[in-house]
């Protein structure tokens, strides 16, 4: 099938064995809020929880709603239907056939667990298979080693260092770290994140 030339995202749900990608609804802020310790946040730009209570997740997910070229969505474990952290697909360039996938954080009891890298195999797959990008690009604060690390076990190629790249709420400028995957590198990488998830 050729690809398309233009491509849509939509919100949607994305069903794995482990976790279900929800569009993100403020509903979903009584389940997150245990899981939402403020340093998972350290490393977000404008939009962040301002404290570890349901009030205050709501309220981020409204503000992410709003964000522009923005699609929330809220990782659930299949087995609980305990909503665990979110991720988002950003900055999507429709006539480039590209997006971002970013704005990740997962509850510190499922950090190392498949939660994320299932959610990262459902986000690439639906991607590339269903939307038809060409890339699906990464990025993350310089100082983010651990996103660095679990980036590069993705299989997402580092292409550089933006230096001096964003200015945070509190005035630090930071370096950025871009990461990616194409159309073709994606088959390798959907192998490797079976491989991780047993199959």
């Amino acid at each position: 099938m050729a690809a398309p030339t233009v491509i849509q995202v939509f919100p949607t749900t994305l069903e794995g064995r482990h976790v279900r990608l929800e569009p993100a609804q403020p509903d979903h802020a009584r389940s997150l809020a245990s899981h939402a310790e403020i340093d998972l946040f350290q490393y977000f730009l404008a939009v962040r929880p301002t404290e570890q209570s349901e009030a205050a997740v709501a309220d981020f997910l409204r503000r992410q709603a709003t964000m522009a070229n923005v699609i929330p969505f809220v990782k659930v474990l299949t087995e609980t239907g305990e909503a665990v952290g979110g991720t988002t697909y950003m900055d999507i360039r429709p006539e480039h056939r590209g997006l971002e996938i970013g704005m990740t954080w997962i509850g510190r009891a499922y950090q190392g667990t498949k939660v994320n890298a299932e959610s990262k195999l459902l986000m690439l797959r639906y991607a590339f298979e269903e939307v038809g990008c060409e890339r699906v690009q990464l990025k993350c604060d310089g100082r983010n080693l651990q996103s660095q690390r679990a980036i590069e076990k993705l299989g997402a190629k580092r292409e550089g260092v933006l230096r001096k790249h964003l200015v945070l709420p509190d005035g630090f400028v930071r370096d950025t770290v871009m990461y990616s995957i194409v159309r073709d590198e994606w088959p390798t990488v959907r192998d490797g994140l079976l491989a991780r998830l047993g199959g």
